[in-house]
C-alpha cells in the first residue's frame, strides 16, 4: 500500500513518548545509535545490539503489561495511535462517503460511507479526530455536533434499507458540550440515535478503537457486539472530568481511572463488551497494519456470526443484550431483573369504589 499524506506508519524511536515508555526510547535510541556507527566505521556491534534487542523486548512487556488504568487512557490519547482514516486507508476498499445530515450541516468528526471490508460490503460509521492542527480544528477533536449523529443516522437507516450490515469505529472524548451544540439539540440526536440504532434489521457490530468518552461514544456503539481495543477505554466521563467534580481537582485523575473501571478488562468482567481485540506489543502505535489487522479479523468474524441469525433474532438478542446492562447483584444469589410495570392497575371492588364516592 502506498503512503498517502498524513498517514500514520510504524515508527522506530518515538517521536511522542509517555513517562512509563522513557526507558524503553532510551534502548531504541541506543540501539539506533550503534547501527548508524556500525554502518559508518564497519565496526562490528551485532552481539551488542541482539542483547539490547533483548532487553528491549522484556522492557516493553513489563510496561504494558503492568498498565495502570491511568496509562491505559494516556496509550489511547497516543498522538501517534491509529485514527479512524488510517483505519480506512488500511483495511477499506471502494469507500464511497457519505455527507450532509440533510438538516443543518456536515459534521467532519464523524466519517461515513459504503466501503468494503474484511471481504464483506458494509456502511462504515466513526469518529475521527484529525492528524495534524488543521485536520484537529476541522473534526473539533474529534467531538461531534449534533449534526454528526444525525449524518450517523442517516447513513445507519440507508445501510439497514439495503441490509448491508453496519460496522462503528468509535474514537472521541465526548459529544462537543458547546452551547451552540445545545441549541441544536445535541441530547436529542444522542437519544434518538439509542433509540434507532436499537431496532435497526441489519447487523451492527461497534469497536472503541481509542476513546469512548460517555455519550458521545454511545450515540454510534449500540450494536449487536462491542469490543474494545486493548490499550482503548470507554467510560461514562473522563478521568479528568470525573477527578474535577468528585476530588474538585483534575490533579486526582490517576485515582478517578482507576475508580471508573474503564480499561477493557473490567469492561469485560462487567459484561458491557463482547471482545477485546488484541493490540501489538507497545500499543497500536508502534505497530498500525497488525492494529488494522486484528481490528478487521474481528468485525469479520462477528459479522458472519451475526449474518447467520434472522433479523427477528437478532433484534430479539439486541434486545436482551441492552436490557442486561446495568444487572447487578446485592447478595449471592442471581441478579434480579425487576418485573415490568403493568400498564393498567388492577379494578378496585366494588364496595371500596362506592366508600370513595361518598363525600367526606
Amino acid at each position: 500500500m502506498s503512503e498517502q499524506p498524513g498517514a500514520v506508519r510504524a515508527v522506530g524511536p518515538l517521536s511522542y513518548t509517555l513517562e512509563f515508555e522513557k526507558p524503553i526510547a532510551k534502548m531504541e535510541q541506543e540501539i539506533q545509535r550503534l547501527e548508524a556507527s556500525q554502518a559508518e566505521s564497519g565496526r562490528d556491534y551485532s552481539d551488542i545490539i541482539k542483547n539490547i534487542r533483548e532487553q528491549l523486548q522484556s522492557a516493553i512487556e513489563k510496561a504494558y503489561g503492568q498498565l495502570t488504568a491511568w496509562e491505559n487512557v494516556l496509550v489511547a490519547r497516543h498522538p501517534r495511535r491509529p485514527l479512524l482514516r488510517d483505519y480506512i486507508r488500511m483495511l477499506c476498499k471502494d469507500f464511497c462517503e457519505l455527507h450532509g445530515d440533510r438538516l443543518f450541516a456536515d459534521d467532519r468528526a464523524v466519517v461515513c460511507g459504503f466501503a468494503r471490508m474484511a471481504e464483506l460490503r458494509i456502511m462504515l460509521i466513526g469518529h475521527h479526530k484529525g492528524r495534524d492542527t488543521h485536520e484537529k480544528l476541522e473534526t473539533n477533536f474529534g467531538c461531534a455536533h449534533p449534526e454528526g449523529y444525525r449524518k450517523a443516522l442517516r447513513a445507519a437507516k440507508l445501510a439497514a434499507k439495503f441490509r448491508v450490515p453496519i460496522v462503528c469505529l468509535v474514537d472521541t472524548p465526548g459529544a462537543y458540550p458547546g452551547i451552540e451544540a445545545e441549541e441544536r439539540g445535541i441530547a436529542s440526536a444522542i437519544a434518538n440515535n439509542l433509540l434507532e440504532f436499537s431496532r435497526l434489521p441489519t447487523p451492527i457490530v461497534a469497536c472503541i478503537i481509542g476513546e469512548g468518552g460517555s455519550g458521545g461514544a454511545l450515540g454510534i456503539a449500540v450494536a449487536d457486539q462491542v469490543a474494545v481495543m486493548e490499550h482503548a477505554y470507554y467510560s461514562v466521563i473522563s478521568p479528568e472530568g470525573c477527578s474535577a467534580i468528585l476530588f474538585k481537582s483534575a490533579d486526582s485523575a490517576p485515582r478517578a481511572a482507576e475508580a471508573l473501571r474503564l480499561t477493557p478488562r473490567d469492561l469485560k468482567q462487567l459484561g458491557l463488551i463482547d471482545a477485546i481485540v488484541e493490540e501489538p506489543l507497545g500499543g497500536a502505535h508502534r505497530d498500525p497494519q497488525a492494529a488494522a489487522a486484528s481490528v478487521e479479523a474481528w468485525v469479520g468474524r462477528a459479522l458472519r456470526d451475526l449474518r447467520r441469525l434472522k433479523i427477528e433474532t437478532l433484534l430479539r438478542r439486541r434486545y436482551e443484550r441492552l436490557r442486561n446492562i446495568g444487572s447487578f447483584v446485592t447478595s449471592a444469589g442471581p441478579a434480579a431483573r425487576p418485573k415490568p410495570a403493568t400498564v393498567r392497575a388492577k379494578r378496585a371492588p366494588a364496595a371500596t369504589r362506592e366508600a370513595a364516592a361518598v363525600p367526606s
